[in-house]
């Protein structure tokens, strides 16, 4: 059984490499605002790009996509087989899958290798709460007990990508995730003096 929380629903399955969509970015995978509307642009809706246009260039999220955009981060990962993928670094892991009924769910959940003693739970609460008032993304929480006793930390992002997603802000959600995840965990070891 793996550390993280196993969450129901279908994971994927199967290869992750699998159904790879063949990620292409040219240039910067950072995406400017889009553009605005300038004062009188009057033009009809249907003399301005429409949707349809727009929605060939968002598909649904894929293992494989999953897999493409975080090699293009140059983040390594390991993966399970059961549809999770697994990336480490020196103070923690970030697992990364996808969740739901229909595998819609974007799932980011970032785990410290240090624990909390028990003794420490109130304290432990309380840094935790801190980071989440402070802190827009990467929810924390503190987990259910491991079989030594010592209380596991999270942080977990959770993105709902039912209508599915373009390549370049799929990347975005990753680098964000993964560079949240490392914010987390140096804050829990320097200010939040927990680890």
């Amino acid at each position: 059984m793996p550390w993280w929380s196993w969450r129901p629903g279908p994971a994927g399955g199967g290869d992750p490499d699998d159904g790879r969509s063949g990620v292409t970015v040219e240039g910067t995978v950072r995406v400017g605002p889009p553009t605005q509307r300038q004062p009188g642009d009057d033009a009809p809706a249907a003399e301005r790009a429409p949707i349809a246009d727009m929605a060939t260039t968002v598909e649904p999220v894929s293992l494989g996509r999953v897999c493409d955009a975080l090699d293009l981060l140059d983040v390594r990962y390991l993966a399970d087989g059961d549809g999770n993928l697994l990336a480490m670094w020196e103070r923690h892991a970030v697992l990364v899958t996808l969740e739901g009924p229909e595998d819609e769910i974007l799932v980011m959940r970032a785990r410290p290798h240090a624990t909390v003693p028990p003794d420490w739970a109130d304290r432990a609460y309380r840094v935790v709460n801190e980071w989440n008032h402070t802190r827009r993304f990467c929810k924390a929480y503190i987990g259910d007990p491991t079989e030594r006793g010592q209380l596991p930390i999270y942080a977990e992002l959770q993105v709902p990508l039912g209508a599915g997603t373009h390549d370049a802000l799929l990347i975005e959600m990753l680098d964000c995730g993964a560079a949240v995840a490392t914010s987390f965990v140096d804050w829990l070891h320097d200010e939040g003096a927990l680890l």
